[in-house]
């Protein structure tokens, strides 16, 4: 059976939160762990472009209809504020509105940095373990999170990862969930990334 991994993309998101995750995944799709992985907008969009500049033209439109099994969430542009990135989407609504509506039906939500926050706005953090950028630590503990000193949380239902490449380690913990821990080693040696816990 295939999973199906959409991994949500907003103008100002933090590349590497992004991108990382994807190429940890599709490296492991290329190894016959079965997987559908796909970049995404909320809304049907020709193009974003990302913190630094990066522009994607994404695979469609976010699942809301058919959830997926797994969201992944980057972050980008919280800390400063920007009138692009995970605070803009956070202010916005629309994000954290989908994000609770997929988990309420049974869809998987990971975070990398500070898209963790965007799960904290859904309502899917409180009273949870959970980590994101250090810059945004004291929001995530004012959301009802219970911050935990780690470079990624593994709750079940919701993972959080802290900063910009912790992304890279929550994508292999959840092919080490979806396949093997072995896989998720033999992935990490092949992009010659040594794996944190």
């Amino acid at each position: 059976m295939v999973t199906t991994i959409e991994i949500l993309c907003f103008d100002g998101f933090e590349e590497l939160d992004a991108i990382g995750p994807y190429e940890v995944l599709q490296v492991a799709a290329s190894r016959g762990v079965s997987l559908d992985v796909s970049l995404v907008t909320l809304e049907a969009r020709d193009r974003v472009t990302a913190a630094n500049g990066l522009r994607i033209d994404p695979d469609g439109v976010l699942s809301v209809a058919a959830p997926p099994d797994v969201v992944v969430v980057p972050g980008g542009g919280w800390n400063d504020r920007g009138s692009a990135g995970a605070w803009a989407e956070a202010e916005r609504g629309a994000v954290p509105d989908a994000l609770a509506g997929l988990h309420d039906a049974g869809t998987t939500l990971a975070a990398v940095c500070t898209g963790g926050m965007l799960l904290a706005r859904a309502g899917v953090l409180d009273g949870r373990p959970a980590v994101t950028h250090a810059g945004a630590l004291d929001d995530l503990r004012e959301a009802g999170a219970e911050v935990v000193d780690a470079r990624y949380v593994d709750d079940g239902d919701v993972l959080t990862a802290g900063g910009i490449t912790a992304g890279l380690d929550l994508a292999l913990r959840l092919i080490e969930r979806l396949a093997d821990a072995e896989t998720a080693d033999a992935v990490a040696t092949h992009m010659e990334y040594e794996r944190r816990a």
